[in-house]
């Protein structure tokens, strides 16, 4: 049974792989849309968001058709959570605070069928569009397409980025920047030396074990140049209320100044 996740095809042709951030978007257009914009996953934010987990599902199953990958993050250890979003039709799961290579074999092995894991296999899923699929086949071609990310947000994740990026099923290893620079001692310092050499040692990390490295948090054009050409692939470029209120501010600040004019 063919599955197809957009955001792992774009990743293993060595490509960058944009997703963008969802919070306030609540209707399962936003999955189309965000298609025809030219990203490859959304960020379905269920940490810091008030979204519920029937609208994260409707619009994960709305972007398997759309052609999007639906990603989403949960709060930190909810595997419950975590698998009942995969069930209605994720394709991966982004888990925050991960600071040790333990933490993320936890991860994968609440997130991963046997043999990989021990997820509970549940039927009639999205994925094989509520088809009855052998339950070996469903197994293993969910355990290959789901992406499974990790997000290293602390000075200790990041001394641990080559032991995490060691464990078999992690796919991504995601740096949570305004987390790791609170926990530095310098928020907002998005161009800091020691973000960059944070960013360089999971970077080294990700091509030595075969991982994917990414990013979020980081929104400037000039650092997000810098950061891709180090090597970064899991780009968060944004989120549905920064780009709305940039682009309405935007065309607001024009008419006014024509008015004045």
């Amino acid at each position: 049974m063919n599955v197809r996740n957009p955001a792992r095809e774009r990743l293993q042709k060595g490509e960058l792989c944009l997703g963008i951030g969802l919070r306030q978007a609540r209707t399962v257009d936003v999955a189309a849309a965000m298609a025809s914009c030219g990203f490859d996953w959304l960020f379905i934010d269920l940490e810091h968001g008030t979204m519920p987990l029937d609208t994260a599902v409707q619009i994960s199953v709305a972007a398997l058709t759309a052609g999007i990958s639906p990603v989403v993050r949960v709060p930190s250890q909810q595997y419950s959570l975590a698998t009942r979003v995969l069930d209605g039709g994720a394709l991966g799961i982004v888990m925050p605070h991960v600071d040790t290579a333990e933490e993320a074999r936890a991860i994968v092995g609440h997130l991963k069928y046997p043999p990989l894991g021990h997820r509970s296999m549940a039927g009639g899923m999205a994925y094989f569009g509520f088809r009855a699929v052998p339950t070996g086949e469903a197994a293993a071609t969910m355990n290959a397409e789901t992406l499974v990310v990790v997000m290293l947000e602390t000075p200790q994740a990041i001394a641990n980025a080559e032991a995490i990026a060691a464990v078999e099923g992690v796919d991504v290893l995601l740096i949570g920047t305004n987390d790791l620079m609170m926990e530095m001692g310098f928020p907002g310092q998005f161009g800091h030396a020691e973000v960059a050499r944070a960013y360089d040692k999971v970077i080294a990390a990700c091509r030595k074990h075969r991982k994917w490295p990414g990013m979020g948090g980081v929104y400037g054009e000039e650092l997000l140049g810098k950061y891709v050409a180090m090597g970064m692939r899991v780009i968060i470029a944004g989120n549905d209320l920064g780009m709305l209120m940039a682009g309405a501010s935007q065309r607001a600040k024009f008419l006014r100044e024509r008015q004045s004019s």
